[in-house]
């Protein structure tokens, strides 16, 4: 019998008190310190698990030798960036702690890895590198596999540095170039630099009493063990742990792709439960050819404008993308129409009220299909999110609620405290101590730490100033590139720019655009610096605080990372999640009118 469908609040009073409840239930006062740094004694949580780094001598460039632009991460973004780059006749040289080119795809091989953005807006440079993706949402292998292409394309791989990290940047205002060290005892150089570290490389344990004296096997999802598990990337049984008891921490994106996975492996697999996410369906197809051949030139740049208009409360003609992001959107815009036609209000309040009303009905209809899945009363009604949809990133997925009814699967729900602590056994919820030969930890990446310490160096800009003192009290930026005093650098993300985290790829690869025109600029006028003036940068930060837009921050919603863990952000923090006040398609229109006028307003070419 499936579960018993639960009776849905009848006002939205009462469904907002709900809300409210299952929120405090969860709030806790040390905030994002309850994780801790994969760091000092942790640091074999960061190994990596796939290559051994090659012995090689470190490489020592001349003064005035080295590359003309550096770019630290080889993730998407200093993918999308090298490639412009390179197109246009630049020597890049990309330096890389992982051992190739994929960022959070080499680093997340999990069984079960996939996007939950569309491939076809997802996966950047499709058309540049002739790839059709498989599927409608492509799994890890392949992704890594793109990322590999795009190397190879644009002959990224000729300099690239891998299995090498970065610990120290210090510009040379003699030689006017970027002194780049490692920990391979390397010095390099480049006039120009590029950091594209991102916020899902760097994993986050949770800060639990005893995670340190399990006796058994653990590791993070970010460095799957298949030495251990058995199994591999694409899927095949974990034949590693068929007689194993395994529990996993954590029910965020990643466990709901893994789940599945470990439910056909494991002997036994224990989910321990703080937030159950929201689950929609997924409705992955293959992507047909022949359509897919038909699609005209320059299809890729008109889905990204298509799906970041609907994504973000525009209109179009048509929805091309056709899933989850755009069905928010869209019961919101519908919403708000039919609210209109009865009363005429087009005010803030009027499109407030229309996002709540649609998404009251969409997480009712995500809630009823827990109890068309789930055949436990008891396991259904704690798989219910309690939440607005965007309090935490949706997930979709079409087996992760169904392996729920199998029988060697328990779903552990802690009632929003988390696990207790953990034991040289196993480790202790609702004050039961479950025996476990495998802890995997699937709590997430740093996101609400410092840039520097997310990304592992920091920065010497002109006359000494370093990064971590300049942005001690948040980010400070011209469009989330350009920070005074660091001159010839540029920052690739969402941040102080379009802000846009729906598909974070749509950002990067307008950066990239933006970084090459810039740099084709400064090299045909002969320029040894860009730089930005702190005045302009903070005209720049002052609008973007006093449009108010920010990624997540709302501490009304169930804690998490999206929200610094419902707590109240500090002032200065919440620059780091700024974006432009009009929103992303503003962004974007207003950059590409930005660095195609010839004009480069703001910046000095020195």
């Amino acid at each position: 019998m499936l579960g018993a469908m639960t009776t849905e609040p009848l006002t939205a009073e009462e469904l907002l008190a709900r809300y409210e409840a299952e929120r405090n239930k969860r709030l806790r006062p040390d905030g994002n310190d309850q994780y801790i740094e994969a760091a000092g004694v942790f640091t074999d949580y960061l190994e990596d698990p796939h290559i051994e780094a090659p012995n090689r001598e470190p490489i020592i460039d001349p003064v005035g030798g080295g590359v003309t632009f550096a770019f630290i991460g080889g993730g998407f973004a200093g993918l999308v960036v090298g490639a412009r780059l390179a197109e246009a006749g630049h020597q890049v040289r990309i330096i890389e702690k992982g051992g190739d080119f994929g960022g959070t795809w080499y680093w997340n091989r999990y069984p079960g890895a996939q996007c939950d953005t569309a491939a076809l807006i997802y996966l950047p440079l499709l058309e540049e590198t002739g790839h059709m993706p498989t599927e409608k949402y492509t799994h890890g292998p392949e992704i890594y596999e793109h990322c590999q292409r795009i190397g190879r394309h644009f002959g990224l791989y000729d300099n690239a540095v891998f299995s090498t990290e970065v610990t120290d940047l210090t510009w040379d205002d003699d030689a006017k170039q970027w002194i780049i060290e490692t920990n391979r005892g390397d010095r390099l150089r480049a006039k120009y630099l590029g950091a594209g570290t991102g916020p899902l490389h760097r994993p986050k344990l949770p800060g639990l009493d005893g995670i340190k004296d399990f006796k058994g096997h653990s590791f993070h999802t970010s460095r799957w063990d298949y030495a251990y598990t058995g199994g591999d990337p694409t899927g095949a049984v974990m034949d590693g742990l068929a007689d194993k008891r395994v529990g996993i921490i954590g029910t965020g994106a990643t466990a709901v792709q893994c789940v599945p996975h470990l439910a056909q492996s494991c002997g036994e697999l224990f989910v321990f439960q703080r937030t159950p996410s929201s689950i929609d369906e997924r409705n992955n197809h293959p992507i047909d050819a022949d359509w897919f051949n038909a699609l005209e030139p320059g299809w890729q740049e008109k889905w990204l404008l298509n799906f970041t208009t609907l994504q973000t409360g525009g209109f179009t003609d048509e929805d091309l993308v056709m899933d989850g992001w755009t069905d928010i959107s869209q019961r919101i815009r519908d919403q708000l129409m039919i609210n209109a036609e009865t009363d005429g209000d087009f005010s803030p309040a009027a499109i407030q009220r229309a996002y709540h009303d649609s998404d009251n009905e969409k997480m009712a209809e995500i809630r009823g299909r827990v109890d068309t899945i789930i055949a436990d009363d008891a396991t259904a009604a704690a798989l219910k999110p309690w939440y607005r949809q965007l309090c935490k990133r949706p997930c979709f997925h079409d087996h992760y609620l169904q392996a729920f009814n199998n029988p060697n699967v328990h779903l552990v729900d802690t009632e929003g405290k988390g696990v207790e602590r953990i034991t040289e056994a196993g480790l202790v919820a609702n004050s039961d101590e479950y025996e476990l030969d495998c802890i995997i930890y699937a709590s997430g990446f740093e996101v609400g730490t410092s840039y520097t310490r997310r990304s592992g160096f920091d920065m010497t800009g002109r006359d000494g100033l370093r990064l971590s003192d300049y942005w001690a009290e948040g980010m400070l930026s011209l469009h989330g590139i350009h920070v005074a005093g660091f001159p010839n650098a540029f920052v690739v993300g969402p941040t102080q720019g379009a802000n846009l985290i729906s598909n974070v790829p749509h950002n990067l690869t307008e950066a990239a655009k933006t970084i090459t025109a810039i740099i084709d600029h400064a090299e045909a006028k002969g320029a040894t610096e860009v730089d930005v003036s702190a005045d302009v940068e903070a005209a720049w930060v002052k609008r973007l605080e006093e449009g108010g837009r920010t990624f997540g921050g709302d501490p009304s919603c169930t804690p998490g990372y999206y929200n610094n863990e419902g707590h109240e952000a500090e002032p200065g923090s919440l620059r780091n999640r700024l974006g432009y006040p009009e929103g992303p398609v503003a962004y974007f229109d207003y950059i590409s009118e930005w660095r195609s006028n010839g004009e480069f307003e703001g910046l000095r070419f020195g």
